[in-house]
């Protein structure tokens, strides 16, 4: 609390003197979800489903003829199942003072730097709120300063990263979690300053014709903790996440050929047990009109590989994906997108399914089907072999 509090008070006044003539305006979200499994649970203590109330507010203003902005967007969760997902979180407070040639960002941000649609491997600024989903889409806001320089070879980010925020894992009575609990209570660091240190970044980004380049380094704390064999107080087996001080490379590459999309994300980290080397690429093609229709339909493909094989603490070492996205173009927004995540090794098969629909102007309704099939017990997504589910979102936007 303490850093979020230094943070707005920082953010108050750089910016005070020109909030008074600005005009404020809220928006947001509050949404129920209900989450359904097929099976019994793996683990006693677990259920057969959980309800949840989301709520998302933002506000925002610019002033200064919109060369400063201020963003404040938090959230909170209340989960009837599991008590670590019932959590708030701050995903942004910053404000931005732009100019011609160059952009200065103070505050709680998230920042997005992937590409690929089934990983983002060199996204590594924020850190994964695991209980939301699984699938790692979902992220905390972090502290940090960024200096934005826009010059004609490109932009260049610089980032500095004060405060660490540890990932967040389902509880002991939580469902898609581990056989074993990760207690966060014991989490370990290879630094001495623990979640004090003081992270640093940087990207370079720049268009090339059709190519969209971003090169990146981060130089920290690892937002991909190592899960580690351990016992909490009462003497029962635990996960412990420790967090190593890792390099980490990046590379993000996109390409636009008439209706197909080329994609690439490389990644190399050192500092995390041996250096390894990752990547994720592909396309999505889209057919434009299917049959003369105002129909789109998007075919994607995608590889994923990690040189740490089956030591990976991801699944993602020599996989494929396949999938496709229907768009209807219709008044209500109408989307699907279908995919099936397959272990080129052991023959696992994730099957993903989401939609979702706007219902009025105010309201949207939002689905999502994963099913787990054949992962064998070495492998990360083995521990949801029981954890098939339906989830169903009803929001409603103001």
């Amino acid at each position: 609390m303490a850093r979020v509090n230094a943070t707005w008070f920082l953010v108050v006044m750089l910016g005070w003197g020109n909030l008074a003539p600005a005009q404020g305006q809220w928006s947001g979200q509050l949404a129920s979800e209900a989450r359904l499994f097929a099976d019994s649970p793996a683990h006693p203590g677990q259920g057969a489903g959980s309800l949840s109330l989301v709520l998302q507010p933002e506000y925002y203003r610019s002033w200064d003829e919109g060369r400063q902005s201020f963003l404040f967007a938090p959230f909170l969760r209340l989960d009837s199942r599991d008590p670590e997902r019932s959590h708030g979180d701050i995903r942004e407070l910053s404000w931005i003072r732009a100019s011609r040639d160059w952009e200065l960002r103070l505050g709680i941000r998230k920042v997005f730097w992937g590409v690929t649609e089934s990983q983002h491997l060199v996204d590594i600024l924020n850190q994964t709120d695991l209980v939301e989903n699984p699938d790692g889409e979902d992220k905390l806001g972090q502290p940090m300063v960024n200096l934005a320089l826009v010059r004609e070879w490109g932009t260049l980010d610089l980032f500095l990263l004060p405060g660490f925020r540890e990932r967040t894992f389902p509880g002991i009575e939580g469902r898609l979690r581990p056989a074993l609990v990760v207690d966060t209570d014991q989490a370990v660091y290879e630094s001495s300053r623990e979640e004090r240190r003081i992270d640093a970044a940087l990207r370079w980004s720049h268009y090339i014709g059709p190519w969209d380049l971003g090169l990146s380094h981060f130089h920290g704390t690892s937002r991909e903790p190592r899960l580690l064999p351990g016992v909490n107080s009462g003497g029962q087996p635990v996960l412990v996440p420790h967090y190593d001080v890792i390099h980490q490379t990046g590379l993000a590459l996109q390409r636009i050929a008439g209706d197909w999309l080329w994609k690439l994300e490389l990644i190399r980290r050192s500092g995390q047990d041996d250096t390894f080397t990752a990547a994720v690429g592909g396309f999505e093609y889209t057919l434009v009109g299917l049959r003369e229709s105002v129909v789109d339909l998007g075919l994607l493909l995608e590889y994923s590989f990690d040189d740490r094989k089956d030591t990976a603490p991801n699944p993602f070492g020599n996989d494929l994906f396949l999938g496709s996205r229907w768009v209807f173009n219709d008044v209500d927004g109408t989307e699907i997108l279908a995919g099936l995540f397959l272990d080129l090794d052991h023959h696992g098969r994730l099957y993903n399914l989401e939609a979702s629909r706007r219902i009025g102007n105010a309201w949207r309704l939002s689905a999502e089907l994963r099913v787990w099939q054949a992962f064998p017990i070495t492998d990360p997504l083995h521990a949801f072999q029981a954890d098939d589910h339906l989830l169903v979102e009803l929001a409603r936007y103001f």
